[in-house]
């Protein structure tokens, strides 16, 4: 009898700690399972973008090959020649840049390309740093590569590949190199974080030849970069990009993780769909907290509709021509230097600051000097790439128009996103996350729009430099 109580107590006893210690054991061996489950990647595949089919037994030129851009006075001839025939449209009266590029201010822009801007002159400019070429997968690519000049003894150099996006070219990393390469001379820390730079061009802009053959996207484009990298040496490296820099730098992270030590985006690509993300669009102006958003989010998102669907319907008709027929605007724009540079100008105007819009001169010269611009512009006229960096769009968009290849893949590498105001879109950290999966530095930058680059190197290179000492200390 004295026993049955004592028995009673163990026997609870059991009740409780059995299934307890079937849990934990279970859980962990749950947690051990998932822990061995493979990563999903982007796969690597292979490509032929050549011209022709692929010799079976053709060896690929690996070298590395230097290059120099080069001009001569037929060339320049030729593009006076054109800016002196042009004819132009009057703008509507108080139209400012609400119809596209007012037609008076373009006179004087190219007033200034005929008459003052010096071709020659930014051509060395051009030629300050080392160009290359080399043959991968039947085109030749071509990239700037920059050393830093003096290293810190016991100090790492960390290559950094960093990509454009479209109107931009490679001249857009110009500003920022130095401020990378030579950290402590620019004020930017104490050199215990220096780079060396690879800014290619994305085949078919620019010096980059163009694909023979229809499908290159931005997963080619990534894998072409990698194979890059490889010949070039290296290992592990960082990569960064805007526009569809963003995109190919996402891809080769979720392509080859074990290859990308940490990447590095000013934009983020991801589309607004499901139940989740509705709901934190019509609650998220009135309790953020409560929808993973913060006040700056607010502020950068809303009003919502007129943020994320007005403006950007405003500013991507040219998406929709480039994604589906590229090549019948691309024939004018190739032709005519006016065209292009309209074309191409007056994206440097909106899609750096909205409110440039209500101005005659759509603030062009308030971020970039002309000659600044025109050097981008005649990057894509000497080398008659405006219809092949078109054609990206319908590579791409016409595969996969969500872009939805970024958001089924999952970046596992370390990531940083500097987010800036005046960029075309805005994505919250939250938002981020479901692709970025591993984010240890999301920046709320104070200035700047979406040739970030270009406009505000000082302070991409900051949030660069930031990102990567973090990343460095994990």
């Amino acid at each position: 009898m004295l026993c049955l109580p004592r028995s009673f107590q163990y026997s609870q006893k059991n009740a409780v700690l059995v299934p307890a210690a079937a849990l934990g054991v279970g859980g962990m061996v749950v947690c051990w399972l998932m822990s061995r489950r493979k990563v999903k990647r982007l796969e690597v595949g292979d490509g032929w973008w050549g011209s022709g089919e692929r010799a079976l037994r053709e060896k690929e030129d690996e070298r590395i090959r230097p290059f120099r851009i080069e001009t001569s006075d037929k060339e320049i001839e030729d593009l006076h020649r054109r800016l002196d025939q042009a004819r132009y449209a009057p703008p509507l009266e108080g139209a400012a840049f609400h119809y596209g590029f007012n037609s008076d201010y373009l006179q004087k822009v190219m007033a200034y390309w005929r008459n003052q801007f010096d071709w020659r002159k930014q051509v060395e400019i051009l030629n300050k740093y080392p160009h290359f070429h080399t043959t991968i997968e039947g085109i030749d690519i071509h990239f700037i590569h920059v050393k830093p000049p003096y290293v810190p003894h016991g100090r790492a150099v960390q290559p950094i590949l960093m990509v454009h996006g479209w109107p931009g070219s490679f001249y857009e990393f110009y500003k920022i190199i130095p401020l990378l390469t030579e950290p402590a001379r620019y004020g930017l820390g104490d050199g215990d974080v220096v780079f060396e730079v690879i800014c290619p061009s994305i085949p078919g802009y620019g010096f980059s030849e163009a694909p023979h053959q229809k499908g290159f996207d931005t997963c080619a484009t990534a894998r072409i970069f990698h194979k890059l990298m490889k010949r070039l040496g290296f290992k592990e490296y960082y990569v960064q990009g805007g526009d569809w820099g963003s995109s190919i730098t996402t891809n080769m992270a979720q392509m080859l993780p074990e290859s990308v030590k940490g990447v590095h985006v000013n934009l983020v690509f991801i589309t607004i769909r499901g139940f989740k993300k509705l709901i934190q669009v019509m609650l998220g102006a009135y309790v953020p907290w409560l929808m993973g958003f913060t006040r700056e989010d607010v502020r950068r998102m809303y009003p919502f509709m007129q943020k994320n669907v007005y403006d950007i319907l405003r500013e991507s008709g040219y998406l929709h021509i480039q994604a589906t027929k590229p090549d019948t605007a691309g024939c004018g724009l190739n032709d005519s230097p006016v065209g292009l540079a309209a074309y191409i100008l007056e994206k440097f105007s909106t899609w750096t600051d909205k409110s440039f819009l209500h101005r005659d001169d759509g603030g062009l010269e308030r971020k970039y000097s002309l000659d600044e611009l025109l050097t981008n512009v005649m990057i894509y006229w000497v080398t008659s790439s405006i219809a092949s960096s078109m054609r990206y769009y319908k590579e791409n968009l016409s595969r996969d128009p969500s872009l939805s290849d970024n958001t089924r893949f999952g970046v596992y590498v370390p990531a940083g996103i500097a987010a800036f105001p005046e960029e075309i879109t805005h994505v919250p950290r939250c938002w981020a996350k479901t692709i970025f999966k591993n984010i240890v530095s999301y920046s709320y930058m104070p200035r700047g729009g979406h040739f970030a680059a270009f406009e505000e190197p000082k302070l991409l290179a900051q949030d660069i430099i930031h990102f990567v000492r973090r990343v460095e200390q994990l």
